[in-house]
This record gives structure tokens, sequence and C-alpha cells, in this order.
């Protein structure tokens, strides 16, 4: 298996958009209800773009099965050197290096671009995604019970961070 990680181009698009309704519709890595369509995900690249943010995705032998990306931490000035970064998997491509490769490609575009931090939210029930962020250096800040609501069961987030 060969693992490639590069920037998202237009043609990336309904892979994308296939892993993030696929979240949405069967874990809480997503605190969204509602699926989206190909120009959400085009419109959501594009501002990312804009901001001079990278949308990066993970190729495992051509197909794309992954991607990931970050934005601005909170919308205050004293945050511009924080920012948060998420990383979807599509489910049978899970396990195999593909989101540590994508988080990392991420941490270092995050430091050329002169951030500091690189925050992650993460449900208190995925294990392995906490498990993953600590293996990256990433510790964990700080747990927020029940801020959050998906599939009629309120959630808990983990706050995690990495010194870039």
């Amino acid at each position: 298996m060969t693992v490639v990680v590069r920037p998202a181009s237009d043609s990336d698009l309904p892979a994308i958009l296939a892993i993030y309704n696929d979240a949405v519709r069967h874990t809480t890595a997503i605190w969204n209800d509602t699926l989206v369509d190909l120009d959400n995900r085009r419109a959501w690249r594009d501002s990312r773009v804009r901001l001079g943010y990278p949308v990066l995705v993970g190729e495992e032998d051509g197909d794309v099965v992954a991607y990931g990306s970050f934005g601005d931490f909170r919308a205050f000035d004293g945050y511009r050197f924080t920012v948060e970064h998420s990383v979807y998997v599509a489910e049978g491509s899970r396990r195999r290096g593909i989101a540590s490769a994508l988080i990392m490609a991420l941490g270092e575009r995050a430091t050329a671009l002169g951030k500091h931090v690189m925050v992650a939210g993460i449900a208190a029930e995925n294990e392995a995604s906490i498990g993953l962020h600590l293996r990256l250096g990433f510790v964990e800040t700080g747990r927020m019970p029940e801020v959050g609501q998906k599939f009629g069961r309120w959630l808990d987030l983990v706050l995690m961070q990495r010194r870039l």
C-alpha cells in the first residue's frame, strides 16, 4: 500500500463528499445531522484555500480515501497563531497510517504559515482518534461534558493540542 498526501483538486470533491456524508450518517466525528451536496464541499474547500489554508487528500493506491484541513481556531485576533484541524478517513481505510500522514502534513503546513499551536476537538467516545493524537504528540487540555448532541444522546468534547 502506498499513501500519497497531496492538495485536493476539483476531481477529489466527490470522494471528499462521500467520506464527509458517511461520517455524518454513521459517526460522532462530525457533529452535524444534515448531509451535504457537492456544491457545499466545493464552497468549503474554496473558502479554506482563499484563506491560505490547505485542504489535503490521502490517496491509497490511487484512490482518495481521506481528507483533512485546518482553519482558524477562533475568530479573534489573539488566536491568530492557533488553528484547529480535522481529518476524516473512509471506513475501509482506517488504522493504516493515513490519518497520521495527513495530520503530520497539516502540521508542517501550519508551521510554514507561522502558526504556533494546532488544536483537535474530538468526541470523548472516539478513543482511536484520542490515541492517535497522543501518539503524534498532542496532549489533552480539556474535557467539556455534554456540549454536543447527536443520535439522540449528549456528547462530551475532548480538546487536545500540540505546539508546532
